[in-house]
């Protein structure tokens, strides 16, 4: 278990990113969720899917062939057929979502300890090794190496048309998918919790412990 790390200074940032999500997070999630549930239900999937290429890479790293030929396939069906990921027909094919993979998983699969918890401003809760990992997702996401790198970008579209800030778009979406998605769960966890510092970060750390040992069912739970 992860022990604290300056839990003044935690709960301090945990604050600020308390009034952050009152003042603006929570506010465009609602806004979002005012749209038709197929624009949304379309846009979460398409956005899934381009984190699907990030899961790949953590599949491969962690030695997880066989799910990241899963990966695999339903990225390339679901981009195609599934007109670049708005739809799931690889589900109906049997390529099941397996669940997301980052570098914080894969260093713990490659025995690398938690360390301690803390907050980070905006990014919110995280360990000493998933604080590496988000820096590590960077590198290894193919679609920041797409949108950053000139030449793949180039040899990708021809005219270099994924340039940096689509990275960023696709990445606030989701962050604008997964608050809306979760209004009530967050909302009710507030209304709750006696300490909802000390609550979300037992549900960080179980959630995390959960992702790594692949236990998909706990995590949708969790979720």
């Amino acid at each position: 278990t992860a022990g604290e790390c300056l839990e003044g200074v935690s709960r301090a940032m945990f604050k600020f990113n308390h009034v952050l999500d009152k003042a603006i997070f929570k506010p465009v999630a609602k806004g979002y969720r005012a749209l038709p549930t197929p624009i949304r239900k379309g846009t979460g999937n398409a956005v899934d899917n381009l984190r699907s290429l990030l899961t790949f890479s953590n599949n491969v790293l962690q030695g997880e062939f066989g799910r990241a030929g899963n990966t695999a396939a339903r990225f390339g069906i679901n981009t195609t057929a599934g007109i670049l990921g708005i739809f799931d027909p690889a589900a109906k094919l049997g390529f099941e979502d397996q669940g997301k993979e980052d570098f914080g998983q894969t260093m713990a699969v490659w025995g690398t300890n938690s360390g301690c918890y803390f907050v980070l401003p905006v990014l919110g809760p995280t360990t000493t090794r998933d604080a590496v990992g988000l820096i590590g997702n960077v590198f290894i996401d193919p679609v920041y190496q797409i949108t950053h790198n000139t030449e793949i970008s180039n040899g990708v579209v021809g005219n270099g048309n994924y340039s940096e800030h689509n990275y960023y778009y696709y990445r606030t979406t989701g962050a604008v998918d997964f608050r809306a998605k979760n209004i009530e769960s967050f909302d009710s966890l507030e209304e709750n919790s006696i300490d909802l510092y000390a609550s979300l970060k037992s549900l960080y750390l179980q959630n995390r412990k959960q992702k790594i040992a692949n236990s998909t069912s706990s995590v949708e739970t969790q979720d």
